[in-house]
């Protein structure tokens, strides 16, 4: 009797015999990249949930990047932990307690000129408004700024409820500052043994390379933020030393914008521009307006092709594209904090990537050093953190 059990075929291999071989490996893929959108989908509704909490916390790991080498440099030299991390502190606190009274003081010292400028100015425009084409007499303006008047009077409930959330966000604010100021202290303080519990979590055959990551991740974060401090530096004396010898007004406060604003790749430094160019038009004519504007784009032309390429090296490899589409993407995701926080997410995964990817476990020995303290933890508490 013939032996038919090798050519009996069940409905199951039928089906996937009748199936292309290409089609079961998208299928395959496909079903694995939607639990992996469906994944990042949760993170992502969970961070825009607790974005109260995410944000000041991500602002801190910021700072802290901005203070662990010079940390690190004092306690190489003797400093006791607490004592270098507190003057880290104290010099934050005095670099933004300088910056305040400068402004303030050129603010204070400048207000008589700017406001014979801006009644000049005004007088000026209004003129033009009275002349052809426009043909907007006082009369007119009078009466537009009646109907203002009568419209803020009208919507005055509302404007005060607007005034109500911004008290309420004053208090958030404050309460992003604690969790900033926690969040920065810990981590210099601790972070190694935090990292070495963040590690824990894992399996342990995986914890050599996500230690390794995240070790990479931490190194190109520190390294982003230290070329972003050297450059929003450099574009502000930039625009302020244009600014003083073009004569303009409120140098200083429009050399702070400009230092905030290169924090934000592409578009805090548009902005920027943008300010020093209104109040060079506004207060000092046309001419130097477009004077400004030749400085500004001069400015940024020094930081894309001369500052970046050579500060940042093969430290963070983001191409100028990924910056652009990072900043849109987190622009539209987040506004102002997408924005902000883009680059540094995608330079700092990218690198994670990269360094898991070319992890091997021959490297355990010498690049992960966590890894190996929380097995060692492990093996000498029970696995629970002592």
């Amino acid at each position: 009797m013939p032996n038919t059990s090798s050519t009996t075929r069940t409905p199951d291999r039928v089906t996937a015999d009748a199936v292309p071989t290409g089609m079961r490996i998208a299928g395959a893929f496909s079903w694995r990249f939607l639990v992996v959108v469906a994944a990042l989908a949760v993170v992502v509704a969970l961070v825009v949930l607790l974005q109260e909490i995410v944000v000041p916390f991500l602002v801190g790991l910021l700072v802290c990047a901005l203070l662990a080498p010079m940390s690190a440099f004092l306690q190489r030299h003797g400093w006791p932990k607490w004592l270098a991390v507190l003057s880290c502190f104290v010099a934050v606190l005095v670099v933004i307690g300088v910056l305040a009274l400068v402004v303030t003081a050129q603010i204070r010292y400048d207000l008589p000129t700017l406001e014979h400028r801006l009644r000049s100015n005004v007088q000026t425009f209004q003129t033009l408004l009275a002349t052809e084409p426009f043909g907007i007499t006082s009369a007119q303006v009078t009466k537009y700024l009646s109907e203002a008047t009568t419209f803020l009077q009208a919507h005055v409930s509302s404007i005060l409820s607007g005034a109500a959330e911004a008290g309420s966000g004053l208090v958030h604010a404050l309460e992003g500052l604690f969790i900033v100021v926690f969040t920065t202290i810990f981590v210099l303080v601790d972070g190694r043994r935090v990292w070495s519990w963040v590690v824990r979590i894992f399996p342990r055959r995986s914890r050599g390379r996500i230690d390794a990551a995240g070790q990479a991740g931490w190194k190109t974060l520190t390294s982003f933020i230290r070329v972003q401090l050297i450059v929003a530096v450099t574009d502000a004396l930039g625009i302020v030393i244009g600014a003083l010898a073009l004569g303009l007004p409120l140098a200083v406060p429009i050399g702070v914008i400009v230092f905030f604003g290169a924090f934000v790749p592409v578009v805090g430094a548009i902005v920027a521009g943008i300010v020093a160019v209104v109040i060079a038009l506004v207060f000092n004519g046309l001419v130097p307006a477009l004077i400004m504007l030749a400085v500004v784009v001069a400015v940024q032309q020094l930081e894309s092709h001369v500052l970046h390429p050579f500060l940042t090296g093969s430290a963070v490899r983001v191409h100028p594209l990924g910056v652009v589409l990072g900043v849109t993407a987190g622009t539209t995701i987040a506004g102002v904090v997408g924005a902000f926080f883009a680059v540094p997410f995608i330079a700092t995964v990218n690198a994670m990537v990269h360094a898991a990817a070319d992890w091997r476990p021959g490297e355990q020995d010498d690049a992960t050093p966590a890894a190996r303290r929380s097995d060692d933890r492990e093996a000498d508490h029970g696995g629970v953190q002592s």
